[in-house]
Order: C-alpha cells, then sequence, then structure tokens
C-alpha cells in the first residue's frame, strides 16, 4: 500500500512539474515578446536620438566662419578639406556640400559616381522637405544621413553627412536593452549579409551568416526603407536568459519533489507500523468472527487514534455478536412461551442420550436404554377459540408445570415441540416405566385447571417409544412415538405404545389417497344403508348412509381404515359429496308407497367449513329432482366446535335450503348448551354407548331420559344408536324417544336390498309393549 501511495505521488509530482515547465516557458515567450516589442521602440529612438546628434554635428560645420568663407571663395580644395576634416572629427564617413538647388558641389575623397548619384537622390529627398534624416545603402553598407543648411547669411547651400549604422549602435541598443539586434543589408535583389551585430561573434555565430538557432534566440524583424538597397533590423533576445531564472525554481521544485517523496515513503513506512499491522490484527478477529470464535481479544482498544476508534467498534460488534448469538441459541433451542427445551434441542438431549453421533451415522450400543413419551393436549383449538389464545397461553404453561412436576429425577427432561405437543425423555426407562410415568400424568390432569375464574378439564393422548427396542436414531424414535401418541388419540386411550403394525397401517395410509381417488372414478364404493324406525310404532321412517369400499386386492376395507385419513386430508368432502350424488341418484327407488323415507348423511368437520358446500348440494338435488328435505344431515359436536362461527354459518344456510340436521353421537362432545340453542338442529342422536348401557346402568338411564327430555324441551326429536335388543327399544318406547337404529333392527345393508328387507320387517314386526 505505501508503494503505491509513493507511486502516486510521484505521479502527481511529475504532472505538477511538468505543468510548471510549460508555464515557464509560456511566460518566457510571452515576455520575450513583449521585450521584443519595447526593444523595437528603443531601437527607432535610438535612431532619432543618432540623427538628431548628427544634424547638431552638421549644423557646427555650417556654421563655421572658415567653411563658409571657403564656400563663398568657391576653392575646391579649401571646401574638400574641410568638408573631409569635419567628418572626421564627427565619425561622418560621408560628406557633400550641395548648392541651392540640391546639386552635389563637392564630395569627400573616394566619392564614386554611384556614391554621386545616391547623393543626388539623397538630396532631393532632404533638402527642401519635413525629413530630417533618411537611411541609405552605400558600398553594401547603411549609412543615416542628414543635412544641414549653410547660410552667408542667406542661404548658400547645404551640408550633406552620412554617418555608418555601427557596431557602436547596436552595443548601445544592447547596453539599453538588453536585446541583441542585427542590421542586415543588401543592395539590390542580392541576398542580405549581416552588418553589424550585438551578438557575440563565436564558431556558432560568424560573422556574415544569417538568424541564430530559434531554440536559442527569439526574434523580431523591423524592415526599414533604405536608399539604394533593403535594410533590415533583426532583434533577438535569449530564451534561455530569460527562462534562466525560472530554471532555479523548477530545480529547487525538483528537489523538493524528491525530498518529499523520500519523507513520504519514510513517513508511510512509519504508519504501516502504526496502522497496518493493528489493521492486520483486526482482520484476523474477523477471520475468527467468521469461524464463530467470539472469545478471541480485541488490541488496540487502548489507542486514542483513529486506529483505536475501530478496535473499540470492533470490540462491540464481537460482544454484540456474542450477545445475539447466544440469544439466537435461545431461542433456537428454547421454547419462549414455556422456557422448555424445544424440538430442536430435544433432538440433540435424544441423541446425547442414546449415544448417537450424527456426523459418523453411529450409535453407541451400550448405552443405557430410555423411553420417549409424546404428549398432545386434547381440545387445545377448542379452548382458544373459547377462551381466546392469552389463556391457551396460560394452560399451555399450567401443562409444563404439571408435566415437570411428574418427572422421575432431573435427569428426564420435558421439552415442547410444538403449539400442544409435548415430550419427556426418560433416561434408563423401559416401556412399563414409561406406562407408569404416562399413568402418572394422567392422575395429574385428572384434577380440573382454574385459570383467571376459569376451570378446564385437562386430558391427553400420550405415545410411548423406547430406544433401542423400537428405533436406534432420535429422529426416528420421535417420529415411532408421535404415530403411537395419533393411534391413542384415535382409538381414545390415554397411552400406547409404539408396535410394529401402527407404523406399518401408517405406512398402508401413504397409498390410500390415491386409491380412493380411483375407488370413486371405478365404481368400487358402495352405499350401504341402516335403518331407522318409530321406536313405538316400529314403522321404518328413514336410514341412515353408509359407504362400504370393495377393493379389487384387498377386498372388504373397513371404513374406520379409510374415513380417519379421509378426514385428515381433506378427501372426506369428495366422500361426502359421493354419498349425496348416489343416495339422491337412488331415492326415488328407495320410496315406500305409504310415505317419504328419509336418509340421514353424516357431515365432517371439513363439509362444515366448506363456503360452497351448500351450493354442491344444490346442484346435486337439482340434478336428480329431489327435495332438501329428503336428508337429514348428521353433524358431531366436535366438528361444530373446531370452527364454531363457520360451522354455525353453514349450519343455518343447510337449514334454510330445507335440510334436517341433527347432532350425532350426542353426550360425547364437549359443547355447551349455548351452542345447542343457537344451531338450527332438528334433532339429537343419542351415542350408542349411553343406549347400550341402559341394561347394567342405571346411570345410563338416566342419562338417556335426561337427554330425552331435554331435547323435547327444546323442540328436538331423539335418534338413539346401538339398539340391540327389544328390551332396549321397548325401554326407549317408554322413555318416549322417537326414532331408533341398531343391529336389533337390521344391520347396515347394499342400497339395491333396503327396498325388499323394508317389506318383510313391516310384515314381520310388532308394535312393542308401551
Amino acid at each position: 500500500m505505501a508503494l503505491v501511495m509513493v507511486l502516486l505521488l510521484l505521479i502527481v509530482q511529475f504532472i505538477s512539474f511538468w505543468f510548471v515547465r510549460t508555464t515557464v516557458q509560456d511566460q518566457a515567450r510571452t515576455e520575450i515578446k513583449a521585450n521584443l516589442q519595447v526593444g523595437e521602440r528603443i531601437f527607432l529612438r535610438l535612431l532619432d536620438q543618432n540623427a538628431a546628434r548628427l544634424r547638431d554635428a552638421a549644423g557646427v560645420l555650417a556654421s563655421d566662419f572658415g567653411f563658409r568663407e571657403a564656400i563663398g571663395s568657391g576653392d575646391t580644395e579649401t571646401i574638400i578639406s574641410a568638408l573631409e576634416n569635419s567628418g572626421e572629427r564627427i565619425g561622418a564617413e560621408v560628406v557633400a556640400l550641395l548648392d541651392t538647388r540640391s546639386r552635389l558641389i563637392s564630395a569627400g575623397q573616394g566619392s564614386s559616381d554611384r556614391v554621386e548619384n545616391t547623393l543626388n537622390t539623397l538630396a532631393k529627398d532632404l533638402v527642401g522637405t519635413d525629413a530630417e534624416t533618411r537611411l541609405a545603402i552605400i558600398n553594401e553598407t547603411p549609412y543615416q544621413f542628414v543635412v544641414a543648411r549653410v547660410r552667408s547669411p542667406l542661404t548658400v547651400g547645404w551640408v550633406l553627412m552620412g554617418f555608418p549604422i555601427d557596431q557602436k549602435l547596436v552595443n548601445d541598443f544592447h547596453s539599453l536593452s538588453g536585446t541583441h539586434a542585427l542590421v542586415m543589408a543588401a543592395q539590390g535583389t542580392l541576398p542580405l549579409q549581416t552588418i553589424v551585430s550585438s551578438l557575440p561573434f563565436t564558431p556558432n555565430h560568424p560573422k556574415k551568416q544569417g538568424l541564430p538557432d530559434p531554440d536559442i534566440y527569439s526574434h523580431r524583424d523591423l524592415s526599414i526603407e533604405a536608399l539604394g538597397g533593403r535594410l533590415k533590423i533583426t532583434l533577438l533576445r535569449s530564451i534561455d536568459e530569460v527562462i534562466a531564472p525560472f530554471s532555479a525554481l523548477q530545480q529547487t521544485l525538483a528537489l523538493l519533489t524528491l525530498a518529499s517523496v523520500a519523507l513520504f515513503a519514510l513517513g508511510g513506512r512509519i504508519a504501516a507500523g502504526r496502522v497496518t499491522r493493528p489493521l492486520g490484527k483486526l482482520t484476523a478477529v474477523t477471520e475468527s468472527l467468521e469461524k464463530g470464535d467470539f472469545n478471541i481479544t480485541v488490541d488496540g482498544t487502548e489507542r486514542h487514534d483513529e486506529v483505536g476508534l475501530l478496535a473499540r467498534g470492533f470490540e462491540r460488534m464481537r460482544h454484540s455478536l456474542d450477545t445475539q448469538r447466544k440469544e439466537i441459541l435461545h431461542l433456537a433451542y428454547k421454547d419462549r412461551l414455556t422456557g422448555l427445551p424445544n424440538r430442536e434441542q430435544f433432538r440433540l438431549l435424544l441423541e446425547e442420550a442414546i449415544g448417537a453421533h450424527p456426523a459418523q451415522q453411529t450409535v453407541n450400543q451400550e448405552s443405557p436404554p430410555c423411553a420417549v413419551i409424546i404428549l398432545n393436549v386434547d381440545r387445545f383449538k377448542h379452548v382458544n377459540d373459547i377462551l381466546g389464545y392469552a389463556f391457551g397461553d396460560e394452560l399451555l404453561k399450567a401443562v409444563a408445570l404439571r408435566l415437570e412436576s411428574r418427572k422421575r429425577s432431573e435427569r428426564d427432561i420435558v421439552a415442547r415441540l410444538s403449539g400442544d405437543e409435548f415430550a419427556l425423555l426418560l433416561h434408563q426407562a423401559t416401556a412399563p416405566d414409561a406406562l407408569y410415568v404416562a399413568e402418572n400424568i394422567m392422575q395429574a390432569f385428572l384434577e380440573p385447571l382454574a385459570l383467571d375464574d376459569q376451570t378446564v378439564d385437562l386430558s391427553a393422548s400420550m405415545g410411548i417409544a423406547c430406544w433401542p427396542e423400537h428405533a436406534l436414531t432420535a429422529e426416528l424414535l420421535i417420529s415411532r412415538a408421535e404415530i403411537a401418541m395419533y393411534a391413542a388419540k384415535a382409538r381414545t386411550d390415554a397411552a400406547l405404545v409404539y408396535a410394529a403394525e401402527l407404523d406399518s397401517s401408517s405406512a398402508q395410509n401413504l397409498s390410500l389417497l390415491s386409491d380412493l381417488r380411483v375407488a370413486i372414478d371405478q365404481g368400487q364404493l358402495r352405499l350401504f344403508l341402516q335403518p331407522k324406525v318409530a321406536t313405538c310404532s316400529g314403522k321404518v321412517i328413514g336410514a341412515e348412509a353408509l359407504v362400504r369400499w370393495i377393493h379389487p386386492q384387498r377386498g372388504m376395507i373397513p371404513p374406520m381404515q379409510f374415513i380417519p385419513f379421509a378426514e385428515q386430508t381433506g378427501f372426506v368432502r369428495q366422500l361426502t359429496l359421493w354419498m349425496f350424488e348416489d343416495a339422491a341418484r337412488q331415492w326415488h327407488a328407495l320410496q315406500p308407497a305409504d310415505g317419504a323415507l328419509r336418509i340421514a348423511i353424516n357431515l365432517s368437520t371439513r363439509d362444515l367449513l366448506d363456503q360452497h358446500f351448500p351450493g354442491h348440494l344444490a346442484n346435486i338435488m337439482q340434478r336428480h329432482g329431489v327435495a332438501a328435505a329428503a336428508f337429514c344431515l348428521e353433524i358431531t359436536e366436535s366438528a361444530i366446535m373446531d370452527d364454531p362461527t363457520r360451522a354455525e354459518a353453514t349450519l343455518n344456510t343447510l337449514s334454510q335450503m330445507g335440510f334436517k340436521l341433527s347432532i350425532d353421537d350426542f353426550g360425547t362432545g364437549y359443547s355447551s348448551l349455548a351452542y345447542l340453542k343457537r344451531l338450527p338442529v332438528n334433532e339429537l342422536k343419542i351415542d350408542k354407548s349411553f343406549v347400550m348401557g341402559m341394561a347394567q346402568s342405571e346411570s345410563d338411564i338416566t342419562i338417556v331420559r335426561s337427554t330425552i327430555d331435554l331435547a323435547h324441551n327444546l323442540g328436538l326429536s331423539v335418534v338413539a344408536e346401538g339398539v340391540e335388543s327389544r328390551d332396549l327399544l321397548e325401554n326407549l318406547c317408554r322413555l318416549g324417544c322417537d326414532e331408533a337404529q341398531g343391529y336389533y333392527i337390521s344391520k347396515p345393508m347394499p342400497a339395491d336390498q333396503f327396498p325388499e328387507w323394508r317389506l318383510s320387517f313391516t310384515m314381520s314386526t310388532s308394535r312393542p309393549a308401551a
């Protein structure tokens, strides 16, 4: 990281250095341009000042008394001598005398015709005009000419003097402006030649050569009009001289850059020791946290810099994650309502008890035996619906306490597996030991539970499975204990130990659903009828519809093997509709000549909770032309109590359609009289356990008599099932029971045999004694 930062700094410094260098060069060129412009003005001013000096010198000669006398005498030699002497004295190389008509009278020695012609031209340009000076090229040398009037006292002529533009002029210019000057001249079309220059004449800058290297000097050209040829003044400024101060600055910047990079590298190395290494330790902390090690120590929390702030943040995060982990573990393994172990922790504890190692898929066969009891609270949904969920929660807490109180020792474990399902793990226990504990639990449940001024009778169904007798793994042991529990609930037993036939029955049930669908489609179901008669007259007035399954491979399958399964899976709704369809189809053929025969059909909880069920029945009745009054719908109290509101709504709809409604197995459920009063029922059907017990128990006679009186007081008719003797039929007649059914009257029979049986029964049955 430090190396990367150094490289980035070098790049930034290089860009800055390049930018400064480019800016300096641009600034230098701008400054040179301005200097050359100033130099141009200085050079022109210098020429003007030189011309003024020359005019003064020419005026001195023109006013000399001896010179004027010479002109007046016409002495040519004297005039020439005076001209030459004056020219040498003031530095004029060309001196001439002009008459008043600007004609050349006399010139200095060495004058040629070409020079004289040039002088005549100059005389005409200068004499009688406003021009004060004029440049001319004579013998490839540039001259600056001035003219002065000779008076004696009138104008008797003109003095013309020419001064060369020499080295002194350009040197003075360089001294004044710091700018070099090259004076180049040529006569006619000849190429320009350097005449004078302020540049030092080195092998790289020989005299008479052209402009120097443009990378070294920047220049500005002045083209000045000159008689007799071309004259060009080139002003030069050394680029190096202008950049020299800035070059020192650039060198200083370069040294500062190198020094800053070195200091930055050193600082980065020091920072790595104070930041990078602590960050590396914090990285190791994160890796440990990722692996689940929350006991690791975070270094650097005592520091007062940013690293210390980060370390303290990591420490807070570690502590927070550790707290959350513990809370998650608690939630994952504890039931929040009761504080008991949940299903997952119970499984782990069971694996520990049997010495199981899931990773190796092995168990310790030398572990002592243990037993699992799965307990399900009966009617818990009913308690929730009637007394509310808050009361239900308190009830579950009370159940947990009662189960804890029935443990044999602290080693035994009570757990809550789901809503109303609990489990007990009994260490060093066999099936008889588990049954003994189950019996103690049943005794504990006999005492009603009082909560919030409400008293509730508790009951439960329990299943028992033992290790290693019934299963070798924890999951299978729990599963088989649950199978035993459901079997106990179906048989209304308090506790049941797992047996292989229970499991095989459960496995067989897995294929029942598809087999039931096939049974309906292929006509394997048969409608059976069990007759109902008037108790006192013996007249056949109805029949209860029952279903029988003739399986092509298994033969006759008892209803108890597939009806509970159909109710559990919801397929019972299809069975109910099939029974209605078949009963409605045969209804007309079953009717006697002397009256109507009402057929009773049992409804399940699933039927009552199906909002479309009344519509399905209406379609069936309409399709076969049968009135709803031809059917009596039997519902159990438990079916109503599973969801009283929806069940009541469905029953009201069915009653309004014209169906007769009957409460089946009355006396075995848990409904209240308030519901019985509110429901639109027409009939109560007394459970066969009370009817059959009338022969031995006076209490059962009392229960039946009270039920009949209660029903009649509510305006309901009464049906007694389980009539298996003539004595029972006569007793029911004396008690005022309206209808009876049972094996004494007839066993269930195929529907197509019912008309023939009815005729034979009517002819052979006499009225019971009143």
